[in-house]
């Protein structure tokens, strides 16, 4: 394996541009700004456009997706307004979708995911969006603002990945990349898309990623498959496929206190008191994890359309940590079906509604064990639990005079645990946690003022059920205080495109009022637990523009331009918040940085040249309830120049190098948040590089 030390930024560098020189170039690439911003987006059950959406909501493209690098889909994902994701170290990341990151020391929480039609969030509430590689991505919708009213419980929002193979536009094309860069980053991926007839396509995707790691003990190692088919075996009728296998390991370093994140921000986490160290622990998360899914869709007439999607996973977990050694065994089964009627007859009222239920149904066995440095040691806690969690839903949608759009929906959610755990010297324990069933509706309304103007405004309920990772945390306790948090939330905003689309502008302003908001906690084993903080009030604004400078000329030196701005504000605060003694009310929700601005560039040059440019700020971010320690904003910038041309009549090669944290910045991308001892630093890596190469056909 090659590994280059951050010194080779340079070399990579060089090496790619002479490799740039060298080669012949044949056509311009297509920079059209849909590929960027689509005019449509899929945010319910069929396309619309973005000028007719009652919520807030964005398309992160396949380009977007390219434009840095390719092994993660952290930048692009970020560069949504209201939208951030952390990576505390290779492989380790978190998702917030408006400040669900005090749920999560890792992994998704309060934010529904799904795979085309298939749930990628368990039956309990949690994802692994980490096992999942960009390679396997079309493109990712993202709706902002709590929609458990057709979804399920979350208070965040919904992302909708969309795999390659599953979308309604068919491809041929075949890609094979190689990279490698700093701290021992290598990546291949492999895409094929295939159209075998006009009734039968498939997708398949693989991809392999390994690094060192900036930090000690924060190597990676991930292997991802993934196939795709849709057969269109009659006029009406559709079968879909998809199946998705990876096996993610990385280590986990673990937080460090300031004095030893100055001193030294590449070390893991030192021995200190009781505890080993992280290194002579072999901390680290082991997941394997296979998701396979069946949707089938059929189209009675010109009305009526009936959908089902039936789905399984099964995760094989490991992580030796400081203090234990936890297994885990998760089995997950479920359907998700709607029947959708649709009346478009008339130019002055169209209307649509959908009815529907989705159920999952998991099985978690858990197992607690001594860690002896990094070896399974006595056993001492062996539980299992099953969650049963079910929604029905309804919507109704209309549009009046091609302007004014009214939607409605509501959803009733039951959920229930059952558990039974069996401590080392303790009788065992039998019993459930019944969630109080919830009705959860949203109403939205949207107005076309002109053509290329629209306003908006939506209230919905949100609300979200601990997951089985809180209810049974690594406390090893069965937490039945826990209460779900909901509360309501209140948006309004407009939206403005241009006829031709070259400057779209983005506007939106909620207040979600929580209760029971659910917050992270450690004991004084440094064990987590979780427990409910009261009244949570979350403000927020969040701003974007997306503007083509300069269209497509190719007689110009620069030939094409596309920036975008976005802006949030995220004014977050403990209303009613006490824990034993200490009053944390009126402090700033902690893990929420208030202010983020994101920036990106994307140059067309001659000789098919492209750069494209990311730019993060991130204000200070409380890290404590008590926000007696902050982490400090920070500037990431990051680059990307590629070169595409044609090869043997037949293929397309493109050569690519791109540096990340451009301006050497001293900063961490995932804080632990409430860390004992203060250990919150995880160190994101110094300047580093890499480069590649991909062949297209």
């Amino acid at each position: 394996m090659l590994v280059y030390p951050k010194k080779s930024c340079f070399s990579i560098l060089a090496f790619t541009l002479i490799a740039f020189h060298g080669l012949a170039q044949t056509t311009r690439p297509d920079t059209s700004l849909s590929e960027i911003a689509p005019i449509e987006i899929k945010a319910h059950f069929n396309s619309q456009a973005m000028l007719d959406l009652t919520s807030s909501a964005r398309v992160v493209s396949k380009r977007l997706l390219e434009s840095q690098n390719t092994n993660t889909i952290l930048s692009a994902v970020n560069s949504t307004t209201g939208v951030r994701m952390e990576e505390r170290s290779p492989g380790s990341y978190r998702l917030a979708l408006r400040g669900s990151m005090i749920r999560s020391p890792f992994g998704v929480r309060n934010t529904k995911i799904y795979l085309d039609e298939i749930p990628f969030t368990d039956a309990s509430g949690n994802t692994y969006l980490n096992i999942i590689d960009p390679v396997g991505i079309n493109h990712i919708q993202i709706i902002k603002g709590p929609d458990g009213s057709l979804y399920g419980p979350n208070t965040g929002g919904v992302l909708r990945i969309i795999p390659n193979g599953l979308t309604s536009q068919r491809s041929n094309e075949k890609s094979l990349l190689l990279s490698a860069g700093s701290y021992g980053l290598f990546q291949q991926q492999l895409n094929i898309e295939q159209q075998v007839n006009e009734k039968y396509s498939f997708a398949f995707s693989q991809a392999f990623t390994r690094s060192d790691g900036y930090r000690t003990q924060s190597g990676m190692n991930k292997k991802f498959f993934q196939t795709a088919h849709q057969w269109n075996y009659n006029e009406k009728g559709q079968l879909k496929f998809l199946g998705l296998y990876a096996d993610l390991g990385y280590e986990t370093p673990g937080g460090l206190t300031e004095a030893q994140y100055l001193e030294d921000p590449t070390q893991a986490r030192p021995a200190g008191g009781p505890f080993p160290s992280a290194v002579d622990q072999k901390a680290a998360i082991y997941n394997k994890t296979t998701i396979g899914g069946i949707t089938h869709s059929y189209q009675f007439n010109d009305y009526l359309r009936h959908v089902i999607a039936v789905f399984g996973s099964y995760t094989d977990f490991k992580n030796p940590f400081v203090t234990n050694y936890e297994t885990r065994s998760e089995k997950n089964l479920g359907a998700r079906t709607y029947f959708s009627y649709e009346n478009m007859e008339m130019e002055n009222l169209q209307w649509e509604m959908q009815l529907g239920a989705e159920g999952h149904k998991g099985w978690y066995d858990i197992k607690n064990y001594e860690n002896n440095l990094g070896n399974k040691g006595d056993l001492n806690y062996d539980d299992h639990l099953e969650n049963f969690q079910h929604f029905y839903f309804y919507r109704l949608k209309a549009k009046i005079a091609q302007r004014f759009i009214a939607e409605g929906s509501i959803g009733l959610n039951v959920n229930n645990i059952d558990f039974e755990q069996q401590a080392l010297n303790a009788a065992a324990m039998k019993g459930s946690k019944d969630f109080k069933n919830s009705w959860m509706p949203r109403l939205g309304l949207s107005y076309l003022i002109l053509p290329e103007f629209a306003m908006r405004a939506s209230i919905s309920k949100g609300y979200s059920t601990p997951t089985i990772s809180e209810v049974r945390s690594s406390d090893n306790q069965i937490n039945q205080n826990l209460n779900p948090e909901d509360g309501v939330n209140y948006e309004a905003g407009f939206r403005y495109e241009t006829k031709k689309r070259r400057f779209i502008a983005d506007l939106a302003a909620y207040q979600f009022n929580m209760k029971n908001g659910i917050i992270r906690q450690l004991n004084e084993d440094g064990a987590e637990f979780f427990t409910n903080a009261g009244e949570i009030t979350q403000k927020g604004i969040e701003a974007s523009v997306l503007t083509q400078i300069i269209r497509p000329d190719q007689n110009l030196v620069v030939r094409s331009l596309i920036f975008s701005s976005n802006l949030t504000f995220q004014d977050y605060k403990f209303k009613n918040y006490k824990v034993d003694d200490k009053d944390y009310s009126g402090n700033a929700v902690t893990s929420i940085p208030k202010w983020i601005w994101v920036n990106t560039l994307a140059l067309e040059l001659p000789k098919r040249f492209e750069i494209n440019i990311f730019h993060n700020h991130t204000s200070s971010i409380p890290l404590n309830d008590a926000n007696s320690f902050y982490a400090k904003k920070y500037h990431l910038v990051q680059a990307k120049l590629a070169w595409t041309t044609g090869f043997m009549n037949k293929y397309r090669l493109q050569l690519f190098a791109g540096v990340d944290n451009l301006l050497n910045e001293k900063y961490s991308l995932g804080n632990d948040i409430n860390a004992m001892g203060n250990r919150f630093y995880n160190a994101a890596a110094e300047r580093n590089c890499y480069g590649g190469i991909k062949m297209m056909m």
